[in-house]
C-alpha cells in the first residue's frame, strides 16, 4: 500500500508540473537557491558590470538579527507563483519592490530642493546640504529656479520681472551664472549628482549645465598638466572684464569651477593651449560620467503647472531633440526628463489621478520618441519620475503600482529590455499638505509622508520644511527637514527592512486596488484620443480641478480632519498671521545679476547674433535644435534664446 501510495504521489505531483507552464516551473524552480541567496550571510549582485557585495542581516541592540530583505516562508505554489509574478524580490521582475536587489550602502536617498537670490547663494546652500551627518561629502543638488527663469527670460528692471529675480527660486541667465551655480562640486564624480526643475526653457539650462561640466574638466586637465598659468593669460586677453565668485567661498567649496568665468573651453583650442581632439575627448568623458536629471515634462506643464512658453509641437520636439543627441553622444546617466506627478497632486489631483496621468505622458513620451525611430532601449533608461507623497492610504502603494505597471508595459507592449523596465522616481512630501496654522505639525506630516516613501524604496526623496507654507525654507527649518528622513533611514528599526511593505493583507489589496483604478483612467484617456486628445478638450484640467474642489469642499466642511486646522484646535487662536523669517532676494543680488547679463552680453556682442541667427536655421530646417542650443548659450542669454525660438517654434497658447 505504501509503495502504492506513493506511487500515485508522485503521478499526481508530476501532472501538476506538467500543467504549470515552462515560465511557471522557472519561478517556482528558483525559489529554493533564492531562499538561500537572502538568507546566508551575505550575497552580492551586479550592478553595470559592478560587484557589489552586501550583509543580509543588520543585529539590532537586543541581538535580533533583521533581515534586509524577507523572503516568504510557504512552499505553497500557487502562494509562490502570486508572489513572483506579482511581487518578486527587489530588483528582479516587475520591480513591485524596488528596482535594485538593495538599497545603496553609505548613502542615504536625500536630495533637497534648494534655490534661492543670486547663483553665489543658491551655492552656499548647495555646500550646507551636501555636508553629510558624519561629515562625508555627498552632493545630490536639486535646484530650484525663480519664475523670470522658468519663463526663459532675463533679469529685467521692468516692475513685473525685477520683484522676482532670485525669488523661490535662483536666478540663472547665462553660462555664467550656471557655472557659479555648480562651482565647488565635480559635475563628473560618481558621487555628485544634479537634478533641475525647469520645463519650458529646459533645453537652455541644460545646455548651460552641461558646457558646464565640460568646463570645470577643462579647466581641471589644464591645470594637472601645467597649462593654467598660460591659459590665465588668455582667458584675461579674453574676457578683459573677467567674471568672479561674488561673494566669499563657503565651508566645503575647493574654488573650482570658477576657472573658465567669461570664456568658453572651445576659445582655450590652439596657442599650445588645448587641441581640438583632446577637447572632443574632454567633452564625450564628460558626457558619458556626468549625473542627474532635468525635469522637462512639458506635458504635464499644460495639465498642471503652466509655466509652458513653447507651443506644445515645438516643445515636444526640443524634447524629442534633447533625447536623440542624448542617444547620438552616448549619455547613459542623465536623465532627460522627469515625468512628473507632485505638480499634478499639488494643483489638486487625488493619488490615484496623479499615478494615471503621469504614467500616461510617460508612455506619450515613449510613443513620440519611437515615432523619431528611436529604439526604446536606447532611450528608456533615460526617462525618469517624479511623485508627491501625501498622507492619504494610497501613497503608501503609489511606488509598487507604478514600478509594476511600468516593468510590465514596457516589456509585454515594447519588448524592452531589463533597465528600460525599471522605473526610478524621486519623491517630495506633499507641500499642499503644509498649513500655516500650527505650522510646527507641518514636520508631523512630512514624517509619515517621508516614511511611506522609504517603506516603499524610492530612489531619492525630499523633506519639505515646515515653514514652506508661508515663505522658501531657512536653514534652520531645512535642517529639520532633513533629520526627518535621517531618522527614518538610520535610527528607525523598521527601514532596516528593505522590504517591509510586502506580504501585508491591506499593502496587497491596496496595490491591486490602484492599479485597476489606474488602468481604468488609461481607458478614459483612450476614449478622448489619448494624452493629447485629452488635453485638446482640457479633460486632465478639469479633472484635477474637480478633484481639488472636493478636496476643499471636506476640508472647510469639517469632513476632513486636519488637526490644528479644521479640528484640535488651541483653546485661544493667535490674532494675525504666524511670525516667520521671510527669504527674499536682496536687491543687491538683483542688481549682481542684471549687471552680470549686461556683462555677459557686450563681452559676446559679436558672436551672439551670428549664433541666433544658427539656431533659427536649424529650426527651420527640421534639425537638431538642441544640438545647436549646446553651442548657442556660450555667447547668448536665456532671454535672447527664448525671443529667438518664439519666432521659429511659436509661443504657448492654452486650449479653450
Amino acid at each position: 500500500p505504501e509503495a502504492v501510495a506513493r506511487a500515485v504521489l508522485a503521478q499526481r505531483y508530476a501532472e501538476a508540473l506538467a500543467a504549470l507552464k515552462p515560465e511557471s516551473r522557472r519561478l517556482l524552480s528558483e525559489v529554493p537557491e533564492l531562499r538561500a541567496a537572502y538568507r546566508a550571510e551575505k550575497q552580492s549582485y551586479t550592478v553595470r558590470g559592478r560587484n557589489i557585495a552586501v550583509e543580509n542581516y543588520t543585529e539590532t541592540l537586543s541581538g535580533s538579527r533583521v533581515p534586509k530583505v524577507a523572503v516568504p516562508d510557504t512552499d505553497d505554489w500557487g502562494d509562490l507563483l502570486r508572489w513572483r509574478w506579482f511581487e518578486n524580490v527587489p530588483g528582479q521582475f516587475p520591480y513591485t519592490a524596488g528596482v535594485f536587489p538593495f538599497k545603496r550602502q553609505g548613502e542615504d536617498p536625500t536630495r533637497m530642493f534648494a534655490g534661492e537670490g543670486h547663483p553665489e547663494r543658491t551655492n552656499k546652500r548647495f555646500c550646507y546640504l551636501s555636508r553629510g551627518p558624519a561629515g562625508e561629502r555627498v552632493a545630490r543638488l536639486s535646484t530650484a529656479f525663480d519664475s523670470v527663469t522658468l519663463y526663459g527670460r532675463d533679469p529685467d528692471r521692468r516692475p513685473d520681472i525685477w520683484g522676482k529675480v532670485g525669488n523661490a527660486g535662483v536666478s540663472v541667465a547665462t553660462l555664467d551664472d550656471a557655472k557659479r551655480l555648480y562651482s565647488g562640486f565635480d559635475l563628473c564624480a560618481p558621487s555628485t549628482s544634479v537634478s533641475m526643475t525647469i520645463n519650458g526653457p529646459a533645453p537652455m539650462i541644460l545646455a548651460m549645465f552641461l558646457n558646464t561640466a565640460i568646463d570645470q574638466q577643462v579647466e581641471r586637465r589644464l591645470k594637472s598638466t601645467g597649462r593654467w598659468p598660460a591659459a590665465e593669460a588668455r582667458i584675461a586677453e579674453l574676457a578683459p572684464d573677467r567674471p568672479v565668485y561674488r561673494d566669499a567661498l563657503p565651508a566645503g567649496h575647493d574654488g573650482s569651477g570658477l576657472g573658465l568665468l567669461g570664456v568658453s573651453g572651445d576659445q582655450l583650442v590652439g596657442e599650445g593651449l588645448l587641441t581640438a581632439e583632446e577637447l572632443a575627448e574632454i567633452q564625450s568623458s564628460t558626457l558619458q560620467q556626468v549625473r542627474g536629471t532635468v525635469q522637462a515634462d512639458i506635458l504635464k506643464e499644460d495639465q498642471a503647472q503652466n509655466t509652458c512658453i513653447f507651443s506644445t509641437e515645438f516643445a515636444l520636439k526640443l524634447m524629442g531633440d534633447m533625447q536623440a543627441w542624448f542617444v547620438e553622444e552616448k549619455i547613459r546617466n542623465f536623465y532627460s526628463v522627469s515625468i512628473s506627478g507632485y505638480h499634478i497632486a499639488e494643483a489638486g489631483a487625488n493619488p490615484i489621478t496623479q499615478l494615471a496621468f503621469t504614467l500616461a505622458n510617460g508612455l506619450t513620451y515613449v510613443e513620440y520618441y519611437r515615432s523619431r525611430g528611436l529604439n526604446v532601449d536606447d532611450f528608456a533608461h533615460n526617462l525618469s519620475f517624479f511623485f508627491s507623497n501625501g498622507i492619504d492610504a494610497e501613497y503608501a502603494v503609489i511606488g509598487r503600482v507604478a514600478r509594476r505597471l511600468w516593468a510590465v508595459t514596457l516589456r509585454d507592449v515594447y519588448r524592452a529590455g531589463p533597465r528600460s523596465q525599471q522605473l526610478k522616481y524621486h519623491i517630495q512630501t506633499s507641500g499642499r499638505s503644509l498649513h500655516a496654522q500650527e505650522i510646527d505639525f507641518n514636520d508631523i506630516r512630512t514624517t509619515l509622508q517621508a516614511l511611506y516613501a522609504i517603506a516603499d524604496n524610492c530612489n531619492s526623496l525630499h523633506t519639505n520644511a515646515y515653514d514652506e507654507a508661508i515663505t522658501t525654507p531657512t536653514e534652520h527649518s531645512v535642517r529639520r527637514a532633513l533629520a526627518i528622513q535621517l531618522i527614518i533611514n538610520r535610527e528607525l528599526g523598521l527601514t532596516k527592512n528593505e522590504n517591509p511593505f510586502q506580504g501585508a493583507y491591506f499593502i496587497d489589496q491596496l496595490t491591486h486596488l490602484v492599479e485597476a483604478a489606474v488602468l481604468a483612467e488609461f481607458d478614459r484617456l483612450t476614449t478622448r484620443g489619448g494624452v493629447l486628445g485629452a488635453m485638446e478638450v482640457m479633460y486632465q484640467r478639469g479633472r484635477i480641478q474637480e478633484e481639488s474642489m472636493l478636496y476643499e469642499h471636506k476640508k472647510h466642511a469639517g469632513e476632513l480632519p486636519i488637526i490644528g486646522v479644521n479640528t484640535f484646535l488651541p483653546d485661544t487662536l493667535p490674532e494675525g498671521v504666524t511670525e516667520t523669517e521671510l527669504i527674499r532676494a536682496s536687491d543687491e543680488e538683483k542688481q549682481a545679476q542684471l549687471d552680470g547679463l549686461l556683462a555677459f552680453q557686450g563681452r559676446n556682442a559679436d558672436r551672439s547674433g551670428p549664433a541666433l541667427a544658427r539656431l533659427r536655421a536649424t529650426a527651420l530646417a527640421g534639425g537638431n535644435v538642441f544640438g545647436e542650443l549646446v553651442q548657442t548659450v556660450k555667447v547668448c542669454s536665456l532671454g535672447q534664446i527664448t525671443e529667438a525660438l518664439f519666432a521659429v517654434g511659436g509661443q504657448y497658447r492654452r486650449s479653450m
